[in-house]
């Protein structure tokens, strides 16, 4: 069902849907609309011909009354992007806004990113020899291909508010992280993970704290599934990964949907043998899955949770060991 605009907000409808099409035009495939009724739209930014290339995506949400009075709701998404360096990009987009009050300013805030990143590419901090880039401990330059695939993505305006995370938890811990026990079958193993979430970046801090592994990174497949309950709206914030491991991703995430766990993420990992499973690694995947929630408390055990649902555990927020 379409939505009703407030007639107060036809003007700023039609600018944005003159400046989608402005968009569109100028940055071609690089522009993406992942949902136009909900105005969520995404970008690819990239330092061009610099070296060595950076790329980041702008992920945005228009409000109604955007541009007269309120700015986009975004998120960048960049791996090397990182604290003080995050918060000066922000703080510079919002003085854009600022400054072009009630103006389309999308045009300017790409192509201000992109000037970051060309400076950044500049930087003697990023640039160790020519066409290497010099990484640190604590930080990793991924290549565009382990960028999010916005064209699957699905966002729900109500969850908005959590686009900010990245920029506001840049303190946050890794949550722990437990390791469950593993299932072979025909020479493939399936191992789970599980990780108390609360907010979009600890998802991302776990998946890469598990790649840290390289037994685990090495794995054929990791799906993912998790699942963050927003009190303030009583929605939930869900999203799945297949990994190549096509619908395992949506079998898994079905899974804590059904047992009604929350603020939870469970990654299954699978090593291939040889040996095809067919229907069977759906089954295994999920039990694995299923024992670890068991083994972790968030369902009470397999009798109760298989008759009457999950019970919703509320994990504690604790330091990693």
């Amino acid at each position: 069902m379409a939505d009703i605009i407030n007639p107060e907000n036809e003007g700023d409808l039609q600018a944005q849907i003159e400046e989608v099409e402005a968009l569109s035009s100028i940055y071609g495939d690089e522009w993406c609309v992942i949902d136009e009724a909900s105005r969520v739209f995404c970008i690819k930014i990239s330092s061009d011909f610099e070296e060595p290339k950076l790329t980041a995506c702008l992920q945005i949400i228009l409000p109604p009354d955007y541009p007269s009075a309120a700015p986009p709701i975004y998120q960048i998404n960049a791996a090397w992007l990182r604290g003080s360096e995050r918060a000066k990009l922000a703080n510079s987009l919002e003085d854009i806004f600022v400054e072009h009050a009630g103006e389309s300013i999308l045009y300017l805030w790409v192509e201000k990113i992109r000037d970051f990143l060309v400076e950044k590419s500049h930087s003697p901090e990023t640039v160790d020899q020519p066409g290497n880039v010099n990484v640190t401990a604590e930080e990793e330059v991924y290549d565009d291909e382990d960028l999010p695939d916005f064209t699957t993505l699905k966002l729900n305006t109500e969850n908005a508010h959590l686009f900010m995370d990245q920029a506001n938890g840049m303190d946050e811990e890794i949550p722990p992280i437990k390791h469950g026990n593993a299932i072979t079958d025909r020479r493939s193993t399936f191992q789970p993970h599980l990780a108390p979430v609360v907010t979009p970046r600890q998802v991302k801090m776990v998946l890469e704290k598990l790649c840290e592994n390289k037994k685990i990174a090495s794995a054929t497949h990791n799906i993912s599934a998790y699942r963050i309950y927003c009190e303030d709206k009583h929605s939930f914030l869900q999203d799945c990964d297949d990994d190549g491991e096509t619908a395992a991703g949506g079998r898994l995430l079905h899974l804590l949907q059904i047992l009604d766990v929350r603020n939870v993420m469970v990654v299954v990992s699978r090593w291939y043998g040889g040996i095809l499973l067919g229907p069977d690694r759906f089954k295994h995947i999920n039990n694995c899955a299923r024992n670890i929630l068991v083994e972790e408390g968030y369902i009470a055990s397999m009798d109760e949770a298989t008759k009457s649902g999950a019970k919703i555990k509320r994990p504690k927020s604790k330091k990693t060991k």
